[in-house]
């Protein structure tokens, strides 16, 4: 039969220029099955189906077909073995030197709303992943296709060598081994958050699975001496992946990590009816602030911290506009990040060429599990948002916040959920006016709060994702003039810090939730 191929494709993409030259150019005998074989018959292209060439029927609906020893005998053969030569020609058995395979939609499949449990099970593919595999072990002698994406490639590899060379065969092998284990790893992941009803889901399951596909090579990682490269998890691009860089430089390891960071903090203002704008600087937010208009907002959190600004990376809860583009254009910032851009805005932007602009719809779109690595392994938690609920909050003073201190007091919860520990947020007029961050001690980071908001921390409200040890940091934010205090409370010593705000007439609120960011 000369040489055969065998193609079970879902993807049709291709196939036919694909079949057509292998058998016009190269002398392929085609078996197939399925939707395969229609199409290549409809287009004129001889094939012989896997039921011709096995003498076994398909069965159950289709779920049977490639399943056969004289399929995968011919795949699994050692062709410089004379043992298995020999038993091929017992046995009638043909090699097969080309694979050409896709899998069944799966991750695809389960992506679309209101799939049933049982549209998901019939997008398992069962025949395609051994057909991958065998072939895959047995690259020394076969060639495995799993994407259009390769079919060029290859027919290029016959034109120049005759055959593919043994390391085209083996990159393939390496593509088709990463394509079973992402398939498998989606299957899993899948059913691990099937459950019966009424029952309580696991935290997480006994066996993590991490994968991505490499969406770039980044120049480099935190430093120059790091290499780094951005992957991408799920069947569709979400997040950063889905984002538009409207100009500017592609994103960097930095800017990626910086840009999550302020679309944390963005995310607790979405869906408000006042514009809010969030500069960060190292993963830390340095000026936070609401205003009437965005370009407002935004001029307010740049003068928050105005040196610390620069170099920034700024995020917006509304889309960007002329006034807020000419604002941003007078500094330098690395990015800029909002859920759409005014068309107008764009000519004021391009000033700053330098400037990476994106626009990313869904700013409220999160991770829900934080991965770090440990020698030995890696850590995993869930991340579990807590919405913000001040009727759940204690009042522990005998001075009651009045209702414009609350919502002083909310706004800066929730910045300083997002700073790292220990961390301090002064807060006035829903602007930050000073931000004490991964400080050793919580008593240094009050410190750096209070120092950097100086007179504007007079009225205002002081904020820590932790609780107080001792009653030194509200002994220092009463001397500073901090009206209000926002803490989980939980110490010990809450009752010292109770009674020193007491003495010092500070309304002082617990959350009972702390927010930890080592």
């Amino acid at each position: 039969m000369g040489r055969i191929a065998l193609l079970s494709t879902s993807n049709k993409q291709g196939l036919v220029e694909l079949a057509t030259a292998l058998v016009q150019e190269f002398g392929f005998t085609l078996l197939s099955s399925g939707g395969t074989a229609k199409t290549l018959q409809a287009a004129g292209i001889p094939v012989t189906t896997v039921s011709e060439y096995t003498g076994a029927p398909e069965i159950l609906g289709g779920r049977v077909k490639t399943l056969h020893p004289k399929i995968h005998g011919g795949i699994l053969a050692r062709r410089d073995r004379p043992a298995d030569q020999a038993e091929l020609q017992a046995q009638g058995i043909n090699p097969i030197d080309l694979v050409v395979v896709n899998l069944y939609p799966f991750a695809e499949t389960i992506a679309q709303p209101n799939v049933s449990l049982a549209e998901a099970i019939e997008q398992i593919d069962i025949g395609g992943p051994t057909l991958i595999r065998a072939a895959a072990k047995n690259h020394a002698h076969v060639t495995v296709l799993v994407d259009p994406s390769q079919y060029e490639t290859y027919l290029q590899e016959l034109r120049l060598h005759g055959e593919a060379q043994p390391a085209f065969r083996l990159a393939c092998a390496q593509r088709a081994f990463t394509l079973t284990a992402s398939y498998d790893q989606a299957i899993a992941e899948y059913l691990q958050e099937v459950r019966s009803p009424g029952t309580e889901p696991d935290i997480l399951p006994p066996v993590f699975h991490l994968m991505g596909q490499q969406k770039q090579v980044l120049r480099y990682g935190e430093n120059p001496h790091q290499r780094a490269a951005w992957y991408i998890s799920g069947a569709h691009p979400s997040g950063w992946a889905a984002a538009d860089l409207l100009q500017g430089k592609e994103l960097s390891y930095n800017n990626l990590l910086d840009l999550e960071a302020a679309r944390a903090v963005i995310s607790e203002f979405l869906g408000e009816s006042a514009p809010a704008a969030v500069i960060i600087k190292h993963t830390n937010p340095c000026g936070v602030a609401e205003g009437k208009t965005l370009v407002e907002a935004y001029e307010r959190a740049f003068a928050a911290d105005s040196v610390s600004a620069f170099g920034g990376i700024v995020a917006l809860n509304r889309p960007l506009d002329v006034a807020t583009a000419e604002a941003l254009s007078r500094t330098f910032l690395e990015c800029v990040v909002a859920p759409a851009c005014e068309e107008a805005a764009l000519p004021i932007l391009k000033t700053k060429p330098k400037m990476r602009v994106l626009t990313l719809p869904e700013l409220q779109t999160a991770p829900t599990t934080a991965i770090q690595t440990i020698a030995g392994g890696f850590l995993v938690q869930d991340i579990h948002p807590v919405p913000i609920d001040p009727e759940a909050w204690q009042v522990v003073t005998a001075t009651e916040p009045s209702p414009e201190l609350m919502a002083e007091l909310i706004f800066a919860w929730k910045v300083v959920k997002h700073v790292k520990s220990n961390a301090i947020v002064v807060s006035r007029d829903l602007q930050t006016q000073g931000i004490g961050a991964g400080q050793m001690n919580r008593v240094g980071a009050v410190q750096i709060a209070l120092s950097d908001a100086g007179e504007a921390a007079r009225g205002g409200v002081l904020a820590s994702d932790g609780f107080f040890p001792f009653a030194d940091s509200v002994q220092a934010a009463a001397l500073a003039g901090i009206a209000a205090i926002i803490q989980p409370g939980g110490s010990l010593r809450d009752n010292e810090s109770i009674q020193a705000a007491n003495e010092a007439g500070i309304a002082m609120v617990f959350t009972n939730r702390r927010h930890f960011r080592h």
